[in-house]
C-alpha cells in the first residue's frame, strides 16, 4: 500500500462509542438523512451499533471487543469505521474457520484479529464510512491505520466483511485480498403488486407459490405487520422468545441480548418491521426487518408454533409485500439458503477484503480466493439458470 494518510488526517481508536459524537459519526455513516428519509444502510448509523455497545452485546466477553477507528482533517471528522477485535470467528457469515485452522496447523496464532464489519448482520454497506468529498483518502486513511494496528499488535490479519462492490475493488488496489461470496436477493423490477411480481415468474413456480401462501394464511390466525409507534413492549417480549428458540437452536447462545431489542424500540423503531402470525390475539411466530432508504434488511425470525410454510410467508413473501408497498429496490434476506431461489431471490455477489501479516500465508490464501472467486461465480450462473423467472424475464432481473 502506497502512501500515508496519517501524514495528512489524525486517526483515532476508539474502545468506546461514547466517546465519539453521533453528529460526527453519522455525518460519515449516513450523510444522506441530512436530506430526510431513512439512512441507506440502519446498521452502520451510531444508533444500531451504540445499541450493540451499551445492551452488552458486543464488549466484555463476547468476542467482539470494539476498537473504533475515526480520521480527521483539523477539526473535521472526515471518516470513521467499525472495528472490532475479534477472539473467534462467530457472527461473521463469511467463513474463515478453515484458514484459521489452517493457520495455527502450521503453528501461528489466528486469534485475535481484527474485524471490520457490523457484528452479527451479514448486509452489504459501506465499511469504511466517509463524509462526501473524502471517499479516497477517508478509506485509505483508514485502511493504512487498520493495518498498522495490527502489525503494531502483533494480530494475525485484517477482516471487512459485507463491504460494497467499490470498496472491494478500491481495497483490492491497495493491496487488500478481495474475496467474492453469495447471498440471494430479491429485485423490485418495478412491480405494482406481488400479482405482478408473480406474473414474472414461470407457470410452475406461480402456482407452488400462492399455494404456499394458501397454506401459510390458513393456520388460523392474522398476519400483521407493525413498525414505528404501532410496536408495543409486548411485541418484542414476543419476538424476545422467538429470538432465543431460534439463537440457540443455530448458534448455541443467541448473540444478541434482550437489552438490544429494548434499545432498537427506543432509537430505532422506525426502522423496523415486525411482522407477526397472531392466533387468538396472541403471537405465535415472527420475522424481523430493518428499512434502509432503498433496501428492506431481512433479519430474524422465530416461532413457538410450526405451521406449513408460515416460515415463507412471514421471512420473503410479506418482505416483498412490504418492499413493493414502500417502493424500495430489493429484499436481502440474509445469509445463506437456497431454498428462497424459489421465491424468488436470486443469487447475488457479496464482498469481502482480508489482509495478513504472514507473507507466506497470504501467498497461500490468494491463491485459494482466484479459485474460490471462479467457483462461486460459476455456481451463480448455475443458480441462476435454475431461478424461478420466465426465460424472457431472465435479463431484467441480473
Amino acid at each position: 500500500m502506497d502512501g500515508d494518510p496519517e501524514t495528512l488526517f489524525e486517526v483515532r481508536a476508539h474502545r468506546d462509542l461514547s466517546t465519539v459524537a453521533q453528529a460526527d459519526w453519522d455525518a460519515c455513516a449516513c450523510p444522506e438523512v441530512t436530506e430526510g428519509g431513512a439512512p441507506t444502510d440502519p446498521f452502520t448509523t451510531y444508533r444500531f451499533l451504540k445499541a450493540l455497545e451499551d445492551s452488552g452485546s458486543v464488549g466484555r466477553g463476547t468476542g467482539w471487543q470494539p476498537h473504533y477507528l475515526t480520521a480527521h482533517k483539523g477539526e473535521v471528522m472526515i471518516a470513521a469505521a467499525p472495528l472490532y477485535v475479534k477472539s473467534h470467528s462467530q457472527g461473521e457469515y463469511i467463513f474463515d474457520h478453515n484458514w484459521a485452522h489452517a493457520y495455527e496447523s502450521a503453528g501461528g496464532r489466528y486469534y485475535p484479529k481484527l474485524q471490520m464489519a457490523v457484528p452479527f448482520t451479514p448486509a452489504t454497506g459501506r465499511r469504511f464510512l466517509t463524509r462526501p468529498g473524502h471517499e479516497a483518502d477517508g478509506m485509505a486513511a483508514l485502511v493504512e491505520s487498520a493495518v498498522r494496528i495490527a502489525s503494531d499488535n502483533g494480530v494475525s490479519g485484517l477482516h471487512v466483511t459485507f463491504c460494497t462492490e467499490d470498496e472491494a475493488v478500491a481495497g483490492d488496489a491497495m493491496g487488500l485480498m478481495s474475496r467474492a461470496s453469495q447471498q440471494f436477493h430479491w429485485l423490485n423490477n418495478g412491480y405494482a403488486d406481488f400479482d405482478g411480481f408473480l406474473a414474472d415468474l414461470s407457470s410452475r413456480k406461480r402456482k407452488t407459490i400462492r399455494k404456499e401462501r394458501r397454506q401459510a394464511q390458513d393456520f388460523g390466525g392474522e398476519i400483521v405487520s407493525l413498525t414505528g409507534d404501532d410496536l408495543r413492549p409486548d411485541h418484542w417480549d414476543a419476538f424476545w422468545r422467538f429470538y432465543q428458540d431460534t439463537g440457540s437452536r443455530k448458534w448455541g447462545t443467541p448473540y444478541l441480548t434482550r437489552d438490544f431489542f429494548d434499545r432498537v424500540h427506543q432509537t430505532m423503531r422506525d426502522d423496523v418491521l415486525m411482522v407477526l402470525a397472531l392466533r387468538d390475539g396472541l403471537p405465535i411466530a415472527g420475522a424481523l426487518n430493518f428499512i434502509g432508504r432503498d433496501t428492506l434488511y431481512g433479519r430474524y425470525w422465530g416461532c413457538t408454533e410450526h405451521h406449513p410454510c408460515l416460515h415463507f410467508e412471514l421471512c420473503y413473501y410479506q418482505a416483498i409485500d412490504a418492499a413493493i408497498a414502500r417502493g424500495l429496490a430489493r429484499v436481502e434476506a440474509g445469509a445463506q439458503g437456497e431454498h428462497k431461489l424459489a421465491r424468488g431471490y436470486l443469487p447475488t455477489a457479496t464482498h469481502s477484503l482480508h489482509w495478513f501479516a504472514d507473507q507466506g500465508f497470504t501467498r497461500a490464501i490468494r491463491q485459494y480466493l482466484d479459485a474460490e472467486a471462479d467457483a462461486v461465480e460459476e455456481e451463480m450462473e448455475i443458480l441462476t439458470s435454475y431461478g424461478p423467472f420466465r426465460r424472457d424475464k431472465m435479463e431484467d432481473q441480473e
